[in-house]
Parts: structure tokens; sequence; C-alpha cells
């Protein structure tokens, strides 16, 4: 060990992640003092990686943080998530920030503070990369002045600001490539709740737990689109096409629209929602590049919405892995097994229940019977706490059918996951 040059020290030290263990480490011997001062990249002050912090006085937990990163110089990476502590002084934060933002190209913070610190005025016109704020306020955003030239990764979580604001920042980003918007609080003057966002450059969009009249999202560059939790009058992505990656989970949206042209799209993930499939299938109908596709406790909103195994199996030729639930209203079969086209290239194939009965192992064995080149079946179930002697009965049942109709396809690898 001694052998090593001072700078791999500084890298070893930097993969520890917490700073307790890296205080701890480097007070192995002087080298290793001198790498964690002059070489350490990256540190990290959690509130729930060590249970003494909950212990500290706010002033002791504060001098502590001060005097480890005063003894740095050079930090790329600095994560200060303080979740569960008492608020901090302003000044001694924004000493943190001033003594490191020179060299930081990663900033996580969550720390409460009085009075309020402006991260973008300290932190703006440097090298950041990464920053992910929460639990703060922003305001007064000014792009002129607080613009962030190399930064390509922003998430938002918990945070207050206007829709302006949020607009103002986006276009101080000209790299930005990710967007995380997680429960934000947008402040609005007007009765209607709008957001308009605008960026060439971004490749990924998250946005969970956010209620909103409308949502313009304007990306010429967009891939990658997750929306989670939302209650949305409309949402509407314009954009080039560039779309791949489309995931909505429990959403609520009265019209979406993600754009005529989505010829790109490999990936449409859709659950705990409810759609007028006409309309969603003719956004994705002209997706024939759609590698995967999971439909997961969708409830179709039309008299005609029934869709079978035969539109999937034209539509998307050449889906690799495919994810449906078992869903029989009015004693119609959703995702039935009409028609006779074969999905050749399906080699993972998910299938759940939310409510069992016999009929579910005989739709199994169809959608096997469908998938020639299958190579691994997923089965997922939800078994209530509770259960009558007929519920377990139909378990037992069942299990029995899965293992006859499993020898009849031995290539076939197999896993059960119940919750």
């Amino acid at each position: 060990m001694e052998h090593l040059p001072v700078e791999v020290i500084g890298n070893i030290l930097s993969r520890l992640g917490g700073a307790r263990d890296v205080v701890i480490a480097s007070a192995t011997c002087r080298k290793w003092r001198e790498a964690c001062c002059r070489h350490l990249q990256t540190l990290s002050f959690n509130s729930s990686d060590w249970p003494v912090y909950h212990d500290l006085t706010t002033t002791r937990l504060q001098v502590l943080i001060t005097q480890t990163i005063f003894q740095t110089t050079g930090l790329q990476g600095l994560s200060i998530l303080m979740d569960d502590v008492d608020e901090f002084s302003a000044s001694t934060v924004i000493a943190w920030l001033m003594y490191t933002r020179e060299t930081l190209r990663r900033l996580f913070y969550n720390v409460r503070t009085t009075p309020y610190v402006n991260i973008l005025e300290i932190c703006g016109r440097q090298k950041l990369e990464v920053l992910e704020l929460s639990h703060n306020s922003i305001t007064g955003v000014e792009p002129n002045f607080q613009r962030f030239p190399c930064l390509t990764s922003l998430s938002l979580s918990y945070i207050s600001i206007s829709a302006l604001d949020l607009s103002l920042l986006l276009s101080a980003c000209p790299k930005i490539e990710v967007l995380k918007l997680i429960n934000p609080e947008i402040a609005m003057s007007d009765a209607q709740v709008t957001i308009e966002l605008t960026s060439p450059t971004l490749k990924a969009v998250y946005v969970e737990a956010i209620s909103l009249d409308k949502f313009i999202l304007e990306a010429d560059s967009i891939e990658c689109l997750h929306l989670k939790d939302c209650a949305l009058e409309l949402f509407e992505l314009i954009g080039k096409g560039t779309l791949k990656h489309f995931k909505i989970d429990d959403v609520s949206v009265i019209h979406l629209d993600i754009g005529e042209t989505v010829d790109n799209l490999e990936i449409v993930d859709v659950s705990n929602f409810t759609i007028i499939w006409p309309k969603f299938y003719q956004l994705i109908s002209k997706s024939s590049k759609l590698r995967r596709l999971r439909l997961w406790d969708v409830v179709f909103d039309d008299e005609d919405g029934i869709v079978d195994l035969e539109t999937i199996a034209v539509c998307f030729p050449h889906l690799s892995h495919l994810s449906l639930s078992y869903d029989l209203r009015d004693g119609v079969l959703q995702y039935g097994l009409q028609g006779s086209s074969t999905l050749f290239d399906v080699v993972v194939l998910e299938l759940g229940w939310t409510v069992i009965n016999d009929l579910f192992s005989h739709w199994v064995e169809g959608l096997l019977k469908r998938c020639p080149n299958l190579r691994k079946l997923v089965i997922h179930g939800i078994v209530s706490e509770a259960k009558s002697q007929e519920d377990c009965q139909m378990l037992a049942n069942f299990t029995s059918s899965m293992v006859q109709l499993m020898r009849k396809f031995m290539k076939v690898d197999v896993q059960f996951e119940y919750e």
C-alpha cells in the first residue's frame, strides 16, 4: 500500500461515499491524510447514513461539516442531504458553497436554512454539470446572471417555484439533457395553472406528483418521457419524432398528445391508467420499431376498447418484451387470443393478475403458444392476506396447471413474483 501514488489513494477515498468513512480512512497514515486533503474528489454528508448526526446539536454538526470540507481542495462532487436535521445557518452553508463552487461538477443539496440561500446565485456561471435540489425555494431567476453553461442534469424535488422561473431556469441551461420534477409547488398568479417549457437539448424528462391544467413541453431532441402520479388536464409534447421511451404510471389526463411522429418509439410502458384505446392506438400504431410494450392495469374507456393479441402482433412485429395484465370485464377478455399471428421475436413475457380465476391458466397457455422463441416467463400475482378456502383452492389449481403447462415448454425459464 505504501507504494500507491497519492492520487490513486485519493481516488479510492472518493469512492467511499460517506464523509465519516472518508475521515476514518484518512487517519491511516500521513500519506492518506495528504490524499484526503489534496486529491479527494467526492464528499457526502447524509443524515440517514449515520444515526449520530441526529444526536449532535445543529451547531456541532455545522462545525464538523465545515472542518471536513475546509480540509479538502478541489472537490468535484458534494452531497449535503440533511433531511431530518434542524435548520442550518445560511452564512455557514454559503461558506461551504463559496469554498467549493469553482471546482464542483456535481452538487446534491437538501438543507433547510434560515434565511433562504440562493443556490443559483452562488453556483451560477461555474462548471456545475449535475444539480439536485430538494425542499428549497427558487425565486427571481435571472438567466443572464444565473447561467449554468455546463449543466447537463437538473433535478428539483419539493421545490417552490413559479412557472415563469422554471421556464427561465431551463433557458439558463443551454446544455441540459436530463430534467426531473418531483412534487414541485408551482406558484401561479393566474387561476389556470400552466407550465410551458422549451429546450432544444433535453433528452430525458421525468415528472412526478404534479397537478396542472396545462403542461406543454417543447423538446426537439427528447428520447425518454416518464410521467408518474400526475393530474393533468392537458399534456402536450412538441418535438421532431425523436421519442424512444414513453412511460406513464398512475396519471390522470384528459388530453394527451405526444406528437404525430412517433416512428422511433422503442418502449411503451403504460400502467394504472384509463385511456381511450383508439386514440392511444393511433398515437403508437406507426411505431414499427417498438421492442417493449407494457399494458398493466389499464382501463379502456370506450365501447370498442378491446385489445387482442392479433392487433399487437400485426402492428408491432419486432416486439421482444411483452407485459400484459389479465383483465376480464363484463365477460370479455382483454388481450384476447383472436387471430393466428405469431410473436416470433418475443423472448420475455410478463403476465399477471389482479383477481385470479380458472381462465388465467388457459390464457397463459394461449400466449405461450403464440411466442415460439420465448426464453423467459414471469408471472406476477396479488395474494391477499385473508384467504378463504375457495381462494386457496384456486391458487392450488393454478399452481398445478402451471406445473403441467411448463412440462410442454421445457426451454422457458419461469419465475413467479407475488405481492
